[in-house]
């Protein structure tokens, strides 16, 4: 009787880091970032890895309870400076429980934001988007012209505003926030901008890439009035509208991409491992109490 073919081994955590450097280099980030390697050694073999996009302690439950060998999320655990990891704190609790599990911790943040695909990207296709090219491209590549922060692409057809609004609301994940709209719901729209994250810095850039509206999230009350009043005022025809999502669902379309594009770069380099998405909603609103007010 024939031995079956061995399956092919696991990746060392050295050896994600690169597929996932390769993708994402450590280079596009921002200056200010805190990208890569958190915690973890890296000759450990890497058999399943979770995705999330906060490195919070529900998270690292999951991350346990699934036996996960490596934590891949997209918020910074530590942005900030910081003299102690100790487990008085959540962030110290965060790196210990996962070191006691046997669990690294990498971060992609701002490079997987610039990266194509990266979160704009799944963002801007679950919208069903298409010609898509940067909305601010990253300057310092040049040479690379599909790098960049957020989204520009039309939809096949002009829809009304309200009608692309539900659209939002149904693809992606729930949050207690729910979808916020500033614009006439009558309006009709085809090309837009979007940003996974918070994009109130971008609204230069919405205006000059012609965008019938723009959708990300953290839209701030003077940020936001402003681009409005200016919208209203000029010759745009109350263009860009704002559609306003929660931080949490606006970036959580990005992981299960990133998941199988890592599966797939491991694979073609002879490893093989499991990736799988977080299920846990770390958006940090539990609860909507509707205006009452005339």
């Amino acid at each position: 009787m024939s031995t079956p073919p061995a399956d092919p081994p696991a990746p060392t955590l050295a050896e994600v880091v690169e597929a996932l450097e390769t993708r994402h280099p450590l280079a596009w980030a921002q200056s200010w970032d805190a990208v890569g390697l958190v915690a973890g050694d890296p000759d450990a073999p890497v058999r399943t890895v979770l995705l999330a996009v906060d490195p919070v302690e529900e998270v690292v439950d999951e991350a346990i309870a699934r036996g996960a060998d490596l934590l891949l999320v997209h918020h910074p655990l530590f942005l900030r400076p910081v003299t102690s990891v100790a487990a008085t704190t959540p962030k110290g609790r965060v790196v210990h429980r996962l070191l006691a599990a046997g669990c690294a911790l990498y971060v992609a943040h701002t490079n997987a934001d610039a990266a194509s695909p990266g979160v704009s990207d799944a963002l801007a296709r679950i919208l069903d988007l298409d010609d898509l090219v940067p909305l601010e491209p990253l300057a310092a590549h040049p040479d690379h012209p599909e790098l960049g922060i957020g989204r520009v692409g039309t939809l096949a057809e002009p829809v009304r505003l309200g009608d692309f609004a539900d659209r939002v609301a149904e693809v992606l994940p729930a949050t207690e926030q729910g979808v916020r709209v500033a614009g006439d719901a009558d309006a009709l729209v085809q090309r837009v901008a979007v940003c996974g994250g918070s994009g109130d810095s971008l609204f230069d850039a919405v205006r000059a890439s012609g965008a019938d509206v723009f959708v990300t999230a953290d839209l701030r009350h003077h940020p936001a009035g402003e681009a409005r009043e200016t919208a209203t005022s000029g010759p745009g025809d109350g263009r860009p509208h704002l559609v306003d999502v929660a931080h949490w669902a606006s970036e959580w379309p990005w992981l299960a991409g990133c998941a199988d594009r890592l599966v797939a770069d491991l694979a073609s380099r002879g490893r093989t491992v499991g990736a799988h998405v977080s299920t846990t909603r770390t958006d940090p609103w539990t609860l909507r109490v509707p205006s009452r007010g005339e």
